[in-house]
């Protein structure tokens, strides 16, 4: 008998209070806990065996059953007339000058706020999500000029790899999550499930619907890790795209960012607006806020993204 044998048997008691109390907390239908009398070895090892194979054959006829379900279908909501992205003025602009001002100013907050983040071992998330040309990488870039490349990384979304697909749909993320004193900023990110996945037929309908529970769940545990988390929705309009778009064609280094994709989204813009202000109802918290940005004009954005991320840095530090 080891000395942990030993303690294990004079807290008997109120360890098997404590196993009691866990039991009935954690137990659910999918993951049930099944008590074995583990008093005699042979009936005990026959008892686990047979559990075991009583479920697994019974998941195996449920995932039997899966397979036979129809393929998912795109959902393509059709916005209200009147919505929180409609109602945003995306009239709102900085001249150069005052935006080179500001920037700087901002810019020099930013440095000292991260460091402090780092030297307190805290962790930011920051999420970027919006239109195609939105302005989120020029938004992301003036962030991390004034990081210390050692406390950050810019984490892009696209399509899930053969061995994403092969984990839990959150799992993608949770890898990437940043340590003690580092930021983590994703352009696109876990809402891709209710935005992109959703109105591109690429989930099922119980799938994005019970994501909405699944993400709120996963940024609070985030939050009660101890971790920031800030999320910006860069909303421009049809024809500020549009603009875009054909300044993209037209400039040669800038090409790589414009594919047939983009192109056939436009077609969906209605969709995605309405998907977004559904994203924004069910998702959007006190510790998680959601924070829109008016991104017509590129200054303001950055400007409105920069001074966002340090007044949280300040109230949270």
């Amino acid at each position: 008998m080891t000395s942990a044998d030993r303690l294990y048997r004079k807290h008997y008691d109120r360890i098997r209070e404590i196993a009691e109390h866990v039991l009935r907390k954690t137990g659910i239908d999918d993951a049930p806990w099944h008590i074995v009398e583990g008093a005699d070895a042979r009936y005990r090892q026959l008892s686990v065996a047979q559990l075991i194979l009583k479920n697994v054959t019974e998941r195996l006829n449920q995932l039997d059953a899966l397979d036979d379900r129809p393929k998912p279908t795109p959902d393509r909501p059709r916005p209200a007339k009147v919505n929180i992205l409609n109602r945003l003025d995306l009239s709102l602009a900085l001249r150069k000058e005052d935006y080179e001002a500001k920037k700087i100013k901002l810019q020099s907050r930013v440095a000292k706020l991260t460091r402090r983040l780092h030297r307190k071992g805290r962790s930011m998330v920051l999420v970027f999500e919006g239109p195609d040309a939105g302005g989120k990488g020029g938004s992301i870039r003036r962030l991390t000029t004034a990081m210390d490349a050692r406390d950050y990384q810019v984490i892009s979304i696209s399509a899930p790899t053969d061995e994403e697909r092969a984990h839990p749909y959150l799992w993608r993320f949770w890898r990437h999550l940043p340590g003690h004193g580092r930021i983590t900023i994703f352009d696109r990110s876990w809402y891709g499930r209710v935005l992109v996945e959703r109105i591109e037929g690429f989930c099922r309908k119980e799938e994005w619907k019970r994501a909405f529970a699944e993400i709120n769940e996963f940024e609070q545990q985030l939050v009660d890790g101890g971790t920031i988390v800030l999320k910006f929705y860069l909303n421009i309009t049809a024809d500020e795209q549009l603009e875009r778009f054909t300044h993209r064609e037209k400039t040669p280094y800038k090409q790589y960012k414009i594919n047939a994709e983009d192109w056939r989204n436009r077609e969906k813009w209605d969709a995605y607006e309405a998907a977004a202000c559904e994203m924004f109802e069910k998702t959007s918290s006190e510790s998680a806020p959601w924070i829109l940005v008016e991104a017509n004009n590129k200054f303001w954005a950055r400007i409105k993204v920069l001074k966002a991320v340090t007044d949280r840095l300040e109230e949270m530090l």
